[in-house]
């Protein structure tokens, strides 16, 4: 029930001693703008880093050919793997964890792509479909390759957004045609790339996979392999039974990590994950030892308080007050200033935030992103409030409920 009398009376003994409960006060508003501040500090971190893997698959797997550095079954080392098409099938019949797989070979060197006068050196790379969609490239105008664009073996390109803007400037350069070593493509779209190297990545274009086999002279070769497992499959076991089946196909040892090169980027955002949630329970800790600086500070003013108040709480004693009248009253102070402190330094925190994030808008940071506190750690926070006044101001109260009124009367 709410009782007026017992509010006035808490709020009377605030103002009466107001650098004290200032002092008091701070101390945990400290505690937990601190622990907000650093909170999202860590998720804007994280953030950042998790951003630059851009936009592709999370569990994908790079394979690339190499040189065997082992000598097996009688053959020398030296031997320089190529990867075929008929990999490609082997794969897809064999490798039962396999999700998506896309191949994608290069036009040697940085060869010049002109659009009438303008001209610039890029890379081309010949890619199925999926190999886009897999590795984070997304259309910005047009569209992408499809199917068709496979199967038909068409001259169309797509292209970078860096290499776009040098080759075309203002101008759309969809349905436009380029050059490229005497042959011409059409234009169908470009693409932009969101985080790591992302810049680097839009200096780039794509042609269908197998019009890059057909129209460069690469018949039947197969340069880089982009795979991911199925949903609830682990990379690393998808890789092994890759890499024994590579290793059956082309003679080699399956120990032998230069015959073939892999990259698992599940592995490294696994790591990432590990690494921040360290981070996290790091930043809890911190918070919540501050935080409890500020809670045994309020305890102690609390302590002082019953001290002062000890013939008063005698007469109250004395004249019928209950011990839990007693209790409630020294809890409920502790908890006001706790808690009333606390949701500014909150509120302070998530503001402070939502600035930094407004002056980032638009700004790339390198490993830094929307630093932010989640709906969650709100409410724990005020949960860890409440209960912090309740403690804080326990122990006061307990030794409160204590006195005995002949005793209380008698205190200086």
């Amino acid at each position: 029930m709410f009782d007026i009398d017992k509010w006035q009376e808490i709020l009377g003994t605030m103002r009466k001693n107001k650098l004290r409960t200032f002092l008091t006060a701070f101390g945990v508003f400290w505690g937990i703008f601190m622990l907000v501040l650093l909170l999202g500090a860590g998720k804007g971190m994280e953030n950042g880093i998790y951003n630059r893997f851009g936009d592709g698959a999370k569990n994908s797997v790079f394979v690339w050919s190499g040189k065997t550095a082992v000598a097996h079954k009688g053959m020398k080392p030296g031997r320089e793997i190529k990867f075929t098409n008929e990999d490609l099938s082997a794969i897809e019949r064999e490798v039962t964890d396999l999700n998506m797989m896309a191949p994608r070979n290069r036009v040697w060197g940085e060869y010049t792509i002109n659009y009438k006068k303008q001209n610039g050196s890029y890379q081309v790379f010949g890619a199925e479909p999926s190999f886009m969609e897999m590795n984070g490239e997304r259309a910005f105008r047009g569209r992408l390759l499809n199917e068709y664009d496979e199967r038909e073996k068409r001259k169309v390109i797509v292209l970078g957004e860096q290499a776009a803007q040098v080759l075309f400037g203002e101008q759309n350069p969809v349905g436009e045609y380029v050059n490229i070593r005497g042959i011409h493509f059409k234009v169908v779209g470009t693409f932009k790339v969101r985080g790591n190297n992302g810049g680097r990545r839009e200096e780039r274009a794509y042609i269908p996979f197998t019009t890059l086999q057909t129209a460069f002279n690469q018949p039947n070769q197969v340069h880089l392999m982009l795979l991911t497992a199925q949903d609830g499959v682990p990379a690393k076991e998808m890789e092994d039974k890759l890499r024994a089946l590579l290793a059956q196909r082309h003679k080699f040892s399956a120990e032998d990590d230069m015959a073939i090169g892999m990259n698992n980027t599940e592995a490294e955002y696994l790591k990432l994950q590990g690494l921040f949630s360290g981070i996290r329970i790091f930043v809890w800790i911190v918070g919540i030892g501050t935080l409890i600086a500020g809670i045994v500070g309020v305890s102690n003013i609390m302590l002082i308080i019953v001290k002062e108040r000890t013939r008063e709480i005698g007469v109250r004693k004395a004249l019928g007050a209950t011990p839990l009248s007693i209790v409630s009253l020294i809890l409920q102070e502790s908890v006001v200033i706790t808690a009333f402190s606390g949701y500014l330094g909150l509120l302070f925190g998530t503001a402070l935030l939502a600035l930094v994030e407004h002056l980032l808008a638009g700004t790339e940071l390198p490993f830094f992103a929307n630093p932010e506190v989640d709906l969650g750690v709100a409410l724990s926070a005020t949960v860890v409030l409440v209960l912090s006044g309740a403690i804080a101001g326990l122990v006061p109260a307990l030794k409160a409920a204590n006195i005995k009124p002949i005793e209380a009367l008698r205190a200086d």
